[in-house]
C-alpha cells in the first residue's frame, strides 16, 4: 500500500522519477569502465593518422607519442575548443565529463576531433574528489592507470623537484665552512599526497652529519615549478633552459641563486625526458586523448602541457581542453599564462554549470528544503553571467551548457536555458554521463555552427607584458574577480621590490586563491561585492617565467577530509573498487 501511494504521489513528476531510478540503477565508473571493450592504441593512432611506429607503448592502451610529430602549420589550422565552468561545488562541475562528451559527440557527427587534458592528481584521487577520468559513460581508458601511475610522469616530476632538493642542501652543507650560505632558501619539497603535517616541517635534525638545521615544508606536486615548466616547456632545449634558471635561493648579497649555479640542469632534463612525451590514450568510445601534465588551478596554472594540445591540434581538426576550476582561476589563466606563451587561442569557449551549483550561488544551504529553490537558481545565474562577462572581456566567443543531473527538473532546466536565450548565448543540455556521445549532441552541433558563423577573435589579455607586477594582480583581481581593492602584505612587499629589481615584471601572473568563490574567501559564494584581495606573498618561479601570487588563507599543499576517499579503494578478488 506504501508503495502504492508513493507511486501516485509522484505521478506528477514521474520523467523525474524514471530518471532517479536510472540513476539508481546507474552502474559505476569502474564497472562502466571494466565492461568497455577497448582498442589497441595502435588503432586508436591510425584513427586520427598518428604513425604508429612512431608509438612508444605503455602496454596494451597506452603510448608515448614523439615530439618531433607536432606541426605548427596544422596547429593554426585546428579549431581549439576551451571548456570552463562557473565557479564549483565541493563535487565539482563536471567539466571533464563534458569535455569527454563533446569530444565524442563530434566524432560521431562525423568530424575528427581529440581531447587534451589534464593528468589525475593521486591527492584528490585518495582524498576528497576522487578520480579525475570523467564519468558515467564519458571517461578516458583505462581509467583506473590514468588515475594512479600511469607512465609515471608525475613520479618524473616529484622526483626531479625533490632531487634538486636534496642537491641544493648537500650544496649548502659542503660548502658552509668556506662561508657559502643562502639568506633565503626558497625552493621546498613535493609529494603527489594531500598530507598537512607536512606543510612546514624542519630538517637537518641531530647529528651534524645530518646536514644543516633548517625550515622548509612540502607542497603538492601539482604545485611544483617543474609542473609547470613541463606543461609550458616547447621542446627539450626550451625544458633544460628553464630547469637551469629555475630560483632556489637567495645569497647573502641579495643576488639569485639557482639550479644553473648547482649545474644540475642536465641531470634533471634527463629525470624528465620520457616525461615530456605527451600521452596517448582513448575515451570509452574510442576517441583519441592525448592527457600529460596536471598542475591545479587554485594553486598553480590549471591547464595541460602546451606540447600534448599542440599535438592533439596536429592531429585533430576540433580539439577540445579544459582548465581547471572556474573560468575566474582556469580560464583566465589559459588565456593569459598559457596561450599568451604557445601562441594559440580558443575559437570557442564553453561554459559548464549545474543546477546544484546555481542553487548553492544563490544561497541555498545544504539541507534546505526544495521548496522555493527555483528563486535560489535564478539568484544563482548572477555567478553564471559573471564568468559569462569576464570571457567575453577577454574577446571570447561563450556557449553555455548545463550539465544534467538525475534530480534536475525540466522546470531547472528551462529557467538556465530561457536566461541564456535573454542573453543571446547559445545553450545546450549535457547529458554525456549517462548517455555518453549520445547526450552530447545538442551541444556538439551548436559548438561546430557557432565556430562556422563567427571569425577567430585575437584573445583580449588581462594585462599587457610591460605592466609591472603589481598592476597585474590588480587587474585580475578587478577585471576578473570583482574586487573593489588589491591589499599587499609586507611579505609579498618585499618580493615586489625584489622582482623589480631583478627585472623579472616581464612575467605574466598566477594567483593562487580559493576556487569556490571568485573572492579570496571560499564562503563568499554568487557574486561577492566591494570585497578587499589579500596578497599575502609572491612566488618567483623564474624557470617558468611566471610570478605566483598566494591570495587569503590558500594553501598550496591540501589536507584530507574525515573520510577520505581511500577508505572506499581496495582490491576484491583481483579487481580494483572504489576509484570514481
Amino acid at each position: 500500500i506504501f508503495c502504492f501511494l508513493l507511486v501516485i504521489s509522484q505521478l506528477h513528476s514521474y520523467p523525474l522519477l524514471l530518471q532517479r531510478i536510472d540513476r539508481i540503477k546507474m552502474k559505476t565508473e569502474l564497472e562502466i569502465a571494466r565492461e568497455c571493450q577497448l582498442q589497441s592504441i595502435e588503432r586508436i593512432a591510425e584513427k586520427i593518422d598518428v604513425p604508429t611506429e612512431e608509438l612508444e607503448n605503455y602496454g596494451k592502451y597506452i603510448a608515448k607519442v614523439p615530439l618531433k610529430l607536432i606541426d605548427e602549420k596544422r596547429v593554426k589550422k585546428s579549431n581549439l575548443i576551451l571548456v570552463t565552468a562557473i565557479s564549483p561545488t565541493k563535487a565539482g562541475i563536471g567539466k571533464t565529463t563534458v569535455s569527454i562528451g563533446l569530444s565524442m559527440a563530434m566524432n560521431r557527427l562525423g568530424h575528427k576531433s581529440v581531447l587534451a587534458l589534464r593528468e589525475p592528481s593521486l591527492g584528490p584521487c585518495f582524498g576528497m574528489k576522487g578520480g579525475a577520468t570523467g564519468g558515467g559513460y564519458a571517461q578516458v581508458l583505462p581509467m583506473d592507470r590514468i588515475n594512479l601511475h600511469f607512465t609515471g610522469d608525475f613520479h618524473a616530476i616529484t622526483s626531479a623537484h625533490n632531487m634538486i632538493a636534496a642537491l641544493l642542501d648537500n650544496y649548502l652543507y659542503q660548502h658552509h665552512e668556506e662561508g657559502f650560505a643562502l639568506k633565503d632558501v626558497l625552493w621546498r619539497r613535493v609529494l603527489d599526497v594531500n598530507d598537512r603535517n607536512l606543510r612546514c616541517i624542519t630538517t637537518g635534525l641531530g647529528a651534524k652529519t645530518n646536514g644543516l638545521l633548517s625550515e622548509s615544508g612540502f607542497d603538492i606536486t601539482p604545485a611544483s615549478e617543474i609542473m609547470a615548466i613541463l606543461c609550458l616547456a616547447t621542446d627539450e632545449e626550451d625544458l633544460r633552459r628553464r630547469i637551469d634558471n629555475v630560483l632556489l635561493g637567495i645569497t647573502l648579497d641579495d643576488n639569485p641563486f639557482c639550479v644553473k649555479d648547482l649545474g644540475i640542469g642536465g641531470a634533471m632534463t634527463v629525470l624528465l625526458r620520457d616525461a615530456l612525451n605527451p600521452n596517448l590514450v582513448q575515451t570509452i568510445e574510442g576517441t583519441a586523448a592525448f592527457i600529460h601534465g596536471g598542475p591545479f588551478a587554485n594553486i598553480a596554472h590549471g591547464c595541460n602541457s602546451i606540447l600534448a594540445t599542440k599535438m592533439a591540434m596536429t592531429f585533430g581538426d576540433y580539439v577540445v581542453t579544459e582548465a581547471g576550476f572556474g573560468a575566474d582561476l582556469g580560464a583566465e589563466k589559459f588565456l593569459d599564462i598559457k596561450c599568451r606563451k604557445a601562441g594559440i587561442q580558443p575559437r570557442l569557449t564553453v561554459l559548464v554549470a549545474t543546477i546544484m551549483g546555481l542553487k548553492m550561488h544563490g544561497g541555498m544551504q545544504v539541507g534546505d528544503p526544495e521548496n522555493g529553490c527555483c528563486e535560489h537558481i535564478r539568484k544563482g545565474l548572477e555567478n553564471l553571467d559573471r564568468h559569462i562577462a569576464n570571457m567575453q572581456h577577454m574577446g571570447q566567443r561563450v556557449i553555455v551548457t548545463l550539465n544534467r543531473f538525475g534530480n534536475d527538473t525540466e522546470e531547472d532546466i528551462a529557467i538556465v536555458s530561457e536566461h541564456c536565450e535573454k542573453l543571446g548565448i547559445g545553450f545546450a543540455l549535457n547529458e554525456a554521463y549517462m548517455k555518453g556521445s549520445e547526450g552530447c549532441m545538442d551541444l556538439a552541433q551548436l559548438a561546430i555552427d557557432e565556430i562556422a558563423a563567427h571569425p577567430s577573435e585575437d584573445i583580449a589579455y588581462s594585462y599587457t607584458d610591460e605592466a609591472n607586477v603589481k598592476d597585474k594582480i590588480t587587474a585580475v583581481a578587478k577585471q576578473i574577480y570583482g574586487a573593489k581593492q588589491v591589499i599587499f602584505k609586507k611579505q609579498a612587499l618585499e618580493m615586489l621590490e625584489r622582482i623589480a629589481k631583478w627585472n623579472l615584471e616581464r612575467y605574466p601572473v598566477c594567483i593562487a586563491k580559493t576556487q569556490y568563490s571568485l573572492s579570496d574567501d571560499a564562503k563568499q559564494h554568487g557574486v561577492p561585492k566591494d570585497f578587499t584581495f589579500t596578497i599575502r606573498d609572491l612566488v618567483i618561479n623564474t624557470g617558468a617565467e611566471m610570478i605566483v601570487a598566494i591570495a587569503g588563507d590558500i594553501m598550496r599543499m591540501p589536507g584530507l577530509p574525515r573520510h577520505p576517499q581511500a577508505e572506499r579503494i581496495d582490491l576484491q578478488d583481483g579487481l580494483l573498487i572504489g576509484l570514481e
